[in-house]
């Protein structure tokens, strides 16, 4: 009997990634909290190397790193494909995938929840909004009518940006100054499977008080 598990954490963007492509799939699995402050005997046997949520178990087997992970899931569940049929189209959703997760993510961290020079990382992350924005919409990849794999990737901009941008006092990402992108999260937001995965905002300014407690004070 096929066993599916994941190891991850309710309020992480990789692990609600991992969460919202298996039920969009129609994939049953288990789901194991991790405490990342006492890291589990399970999370260090399956990802050794890198000791990081998330990891989908399948059947026993590890997969890690979350945007490697939907592709597994795409290749293996067949049902509602995730990434393009096209080549090109599809090699063009894995390029703008590694742009958030490499240049948006950690400049967004920076920017909102860094303590030295966070004025040139918010206008860092402007420019690479800025990139995301036009990269988008030349390759036609916010017409997509179904959530995608890039969409699940892109829950980082559409809806982490917004809450950390709040937390910190700060107005980045606005519809007035990214109206592509933020059109493109109406439309994703409009799937039930994507809201009933997303953290509760009130309880993510909670963990960011106490974990960030220098950020607006």
């Amino acid at each position: 009997m096929e066993h599916v598990k994941l190891l991850g954490v309710r309020g992480s963007t990789v692990s609600a990634r991992v969460e919202i492509a298996l039920q969009l799939k129609g994939v049953d699995y288990e789901f194991a909290q991790q405490d990342l402050q006492n890291k589990s005997d399970e999370l260090l046997k399956y990802n050794p190397i890198h000791k990081k949520i998330p990891v989908l178990l399948h059947n026993g087997l590890p997969i890690v790193e979350s945007l490697l992970i939907l592709e597994y899931i795409d290749e293996i569940w067949k049902e509602n494909s995730l990434l393009p049929t096209d080549p090109y189209c599809r090699a063009q959703a894995r390029f703008w995938a590694k742009f958030i997760d490499e240049k948006i993510m950690p400049t967004t961290v920076n920017a909102f929840l860094g303590e030295d020079d966070t004025q040139k990382a918010t206008e860092e992350l402007h420019e690479h909004l800025k990139t995301f924005e036009k990269g988008m919409k030349t390759a036609e990849l916010f017409k997509e009518n179904k959530i995608k794999y890039l969409d699940i990737a892109g829950l980082f901009v559409i809806y982490w940006i917004p809450v950390l941008q709040e937390f910190a006092g700060k107005d980045v990402l606005t519809r007035a100054n990214f109206p592509e992108i933020m059109s493109w999260a109406d439309d994703i937001f409009d799937c039930s499977v994507v809201k009933n995965n997303l953290p509760d905002k009130q309880m993510m300014f909670g963990f960011l008080r106490v974990r960030f407690p220098h950020v607006n004070p």
